[in-house]
This record gives C-alpha cells, sequence and structure tokens, in this order.
C-alpha cells in the first residue's frame, strides 16, 4: 500500500472518527458555529486574539456556545452569569483541569496546575497548608516580600536614571520570594544560573500565548511531529526540571525531619511518611512537577503583570501622580511599604486592582472541565466536556465597569473615593480552581508598586499618547509590548 494510499484512509478515518463524534454529542451540548470536518471552528477563530473571536461568537450564540478546536468540542460561557454559574454554584463539577497539550506533554497529569482527581485534590491541599505555615514563621511571607522589594529598589538605582528594558529586573524580584519558599535561597540578579532561568521564564510564556501553541493544542497528534517553537518549550520545560532536580538532591542531602525550612523539605517529608504506601501522590515525579508549576504561576505571571503595569502609569502619568501623592501622605519616604497601609491607601488599591482588570492577563482562564454529567441551563454537558470560561468578559464587563477598554482605578472607588469591591474582579479566576497563590500575588503586586512609585519618578522615552498599550500576544497570556523607560531617583 503506497502513501497516498495510506493519507486517504487516514483522512476518511478521521473525518468518518469527526462526524462520529458529533453526532454523539448532538443534542446535548449548546448550539454553535457549524464546524468543517477536522479542523472544526479553527479558521473561524483568530488564534492570535481568541477571546475577541469569542466576543464575536458570543453576540450570535450568546452566554454559551460550543466550538470546536480541531474535532474536539468546547463549551465557551461568556459574561459573568454564564461563568458564576459555573464556576461558583457548581463549583465541584467545574473543577476539572480540561485539556492543554502542549503542557500535559511535560506534566503528564501531575503537579497541581495541570492535574485532576486524587492527584490534583491532594497536591493542592499540600501545597496552601505549606504556604499558610511558611507565613506564620518567624519570617512571613510578607517579610520576604519587603526585603526583597528593598533589593529592587537598589537595583533600580543602579540604572542611573538611564533607559532600560525593566523586563529583568520586574522578573527578578517575584522570582526570588518564589526562590525564599521554594529553596530558601534567593539569587543576586546578576546571577548568570538565575538570569537563564528567567528567560525560560519569559520565553515559555510568550510562546504558550502564541497562534503555533494554540494550533498545537488542536492538532497535538499532527503538530507535535512537526518542527516548531513547541519544541523550545519542551526544551525550556526539561531545563528547569534539571535545576529543579539539583535543588532536591541538595535538599535530601541536608535535610532534618524536625525543621523544615522550605517548600521541597515538607514535600520530602511528606514523601518518606507515606513510602510504604503504594498509592501515595507524593513522589518525586510529582515533586518535580508541582515546584515547576510553583515556580512557574509565582514569578511569571506577578512579574508580566508588573511590566505591563509601570507601561500603564507611563501612558497614564495623571493616575501615576495621585498615586504617589497618596504613597507621600501615608507612607512618605523612608517607611516601607506593607499590607497594612492598604486600608489607608484607597488610590494605590484601586490602582493595583485596575492593572489586573485592564491587562487581563489570562483572558479564557486556564481550561476546565466537568468531573460528572450534569444540566446546565437547558444543555447537558457529559462528563469530561472541555469548557473555557472568558475572563475577559467578566473583566470588561461595559455594566459593572463603564467604559471598560480605558484604564481608570475610578472602576474600583465609591463616590466618596473609598475602595470599592467587585464580585466581577476574577483576575485570580474563581471557584475551586481560584489560583493557589493569590494571596501571595496580592502582597507582591501591592508591595512591589508602591515601593517603585514611592522612590522613583517613571520617564516615558516617548510623549505618553505615542505609548502603544496593546498585547503582543494574547494566547493563553497577555504579554506586554517590551518598551524601555527611565527611573528617576525621587
Amino acid at each position: 500500500m503506497d502513501l497516498f494510499t495510506i493519507l486517504v484512509v487516514c483522512l476518511f478515518c478521521l473525518i468518518f472518527l469527526f462526524l462520529w463524534n458529533q453526532n454523539s454529542t448532538k443534542g446535548k451540548l449548546p448550539p454553535g458555529p457549524t464546524p468543517l470536518p477536522i479542523i472544526g471552528n479553527i479558521l473561524q477563530i483568530d488564534t492570535s486574539n481568541i477571546s475577541k473571536s469569542l466576543d464575536k461568537l458570543a453576540e450570535v450564540y450568546g452566554p454559551v456556545f460550543t466550538v470546536y478546536f480541531g474535532m474536539k468540542p468546547t463549551v465557551v460561557l461568556h459574561g459573568y452569569d454564564a461563568v458564576k454559574e459555573a464556576l461558583i454554584d457548581h463549583s465541584e463539577v467545574f473543577s476539572g483541569r480540561g485539556n492543554f497539550p502542549a503542557i500535559d506533554h511535560t506534566s503528564k497529569g501531575l503537579g497541581v496546575v495541570f492535574s485532576n482527581g486524587e492527584m490534583w485534590k491532594q497536591t493542592r491541599r499540600f501545597a496552601l497548608t505549606v504556604l499558610r505555615n511558611m507565613g506564620m514563621g518567624k519570617r512571613t511571607i510578607e517579610d520576604r516580600i519587603q526585603e526583597e522589594a528593598l533589593y529592587l529598589v537598589e537595583a533600580l538605582k543602579k540604572t542611573n536614571a538611564s533607559p532600560c528594558d525593566p523586563t529583568f529586573l520586574l522578573g527578578c524580584a517575584p522570582c526570588n520570594v518564589i526562590c525564599s519558599i521554594i529553596f530558601q535561597d534567593r539569587y543576586e540578579y546578576s546571577d548568570k544560573k538565575f538570569l537563564i532561568m528567567m528567560e525560560y521564564f519569559n520565553e515559555n510564556l510568550r510562546i504558550s500565548s502564541s497562534s503555533w501553541i494554540q494550533l498545537y493544542n488542536a492538532f497535538p497528534f499532527l503538530i507535535h511531529y512537526l518542527p516548531g517553537c513547541h519544541n523550545d518549550l519542551f526544551k525550556n520545560i526539561a531545563k528547569q526540571n534539571k535545576f529543579i532536580l539539583e535543588k532536591i538532591k541538595e535538599h535530601q542531602e541536608s535535610l532534618d525531619f524536625n525543621n523544615p525550612r522550605d517548600f521541597i523539605d515538607y514535600f520530602l517529608i511528606k514523601m518518606e511518611k507515606e513510602k510504604h504506601d503504594k498509592a501515595s501522590e507524593f513522589t518525586m515525579d510529582n515533586l518535580i512537577t508541582t515546584i515547576w508549576d510553583v515556580f512557574s504561576a509565582g514569578t511569571e505571571t506577578t512579574s508580566t503583570t508588573l511590566r505591563y503595569g509601570l507601561l500603564l502609569l507611563l501612558k497614564y502619568p495623571e493616575v501615576t501622580a495621585k498615586a504617589q501623592k497618596e504613597i507621600e501622605r501615608v507612607i512618605g519616604k523612608h517607611r516601607s511599604p506593607c499590607m497594612q497601609d492598604r486600608s489607608s491607601m484607597p488610590y494605590m488599591d484601586a490602582l493595583v486592582h485596575e492593572v489586573q482588570r485592564f491587562i487581563d492577563l489570562v483572558p479564557n482562564n486556564l481550561p476546565h472541565a466537568v468531573t460528572q454529567n450534569i444540566k446546565f441551563r437547558e444543555y447537558i454537558f457529559p462528563k469530561g466536556t472541555e469548557i473555557l470560561t472568558s475572563l475577559s468578559s467578566v473583566l470588561h464587563d461595559g455594566k459593572e465597569f463603564p467604559n471598560p477598554e480605558r484604564f481608570d482605578p475610578g472602576h474600583f472607588l465609591d463616590e466618596s473615593g473609598n475602595f470599592k469591591k467587585s464580585d466581577y474582579f476574577m483576575a485570580f479566576s474563581t471557584g475551586k480552581r481560584v489560583c493557589a497563590g493569590e494571596g501571595l500575588a496580592r502582597m507582591e503586586l501591592f508591595i512591589f508598586l508602591t515601593s517603585i512609585l514611592q522612590h522613583f519618578t517613571l520617564k516615558p522615552l516617548v510623549d505618553p499618547k505615542d505609548i502603544d498599550t496593546t498585547p503582543v500576544v494574547n494566547g493563553l497570556g497577555s504579554v506586554p509590548p517590551f518598551y524601555k523607560l527611565c527611573f528617576i531617583p525621587a
């Protein structure tokens, strides 16, 4: 049988499977655009800006509809009511993690972010417990963040008010906080190994948000074997895991069971306690993947938010001026900011929330899946149905946030200038899968941004009107354009 005949047979098999799959779910899933065999709705979706494509489809099909990424049907939930109904009102059923083939290839169902079932429940519960434990010792997590903020300020002063790209410096600070939690170490900002790790984090987010990875996730059985940036992603993660394994081996050699120093120690002790339990989820492979999850999620998301935040402050100098006036009044120039200050600084609190709302860092959330059959509104989602929740449609809801496309801290202030909470603020997602590091990230963003504005005047290299804040890629994450600025000591 020649190659052409084999390809034709394979093509017909794929078409048959697609039609059978579509027929098997007919009458259960909500309507949506008509998919083509094999490729689904991929031609109707802009893979460089999926959230905008989903906004347009929601105008036609409403807040609950089905799209096909390749042969895989995915139910899209668009708008606050639909997202809340799923992730909060039916939180347990919608707590499954959907497929993300580009990461699943390396995580293999382990860790805390891309796992499911008992693996996810036990690992997440353990991670949250360790983070709480480490926040109650002699050196709390807030102490670590304040200390790192001082290092960041000193590093920014060394730029001598010259134009600089803040990417690495803004990445080093949150990365060091995570390192202190996981490894009990912090690194000098000039450390070569540290800088290489930072480059991997930056590159991983860019790759994961690219159109190519969206295609990989739709057609992993085909694209996996082709050349492309997915191979760079796999190589980067392999190198990061090698670094993590080296750290674990160092910890094994100096482990004191009665005095755990950091996340790795707590996990190793848990492994030892359960070493005779063949069903234990606490294995070396799970430790490596869990650390990679915490390391990656805790570094790149916060550093990207900080970098995007400074770009917005350059674009809107009037916002920066108001924030600095409040900082001067409440904290002054010589005391380090702390979380207790936040209650006395409604404008700064609103500013941090508005940065997260506006940049819409993870516009379509990580994929969810239902853990059992469920009737949702007038539809029936079979167990395992993939769910895509549009956080962008919630964070940019025009009724809750008037003029949502404008950066305005007033979205989180009442008429008296007091901070105003909003149920629509889902920057960390919501429900059972809400970001495990939300508390840590909130502290970092407030203390780091306040410290920078306390010590520096931010000077753009172009007229603020000419600053473009449009993300360079908008896939898994929204990545800001690269820019330079001058940090002028105040």
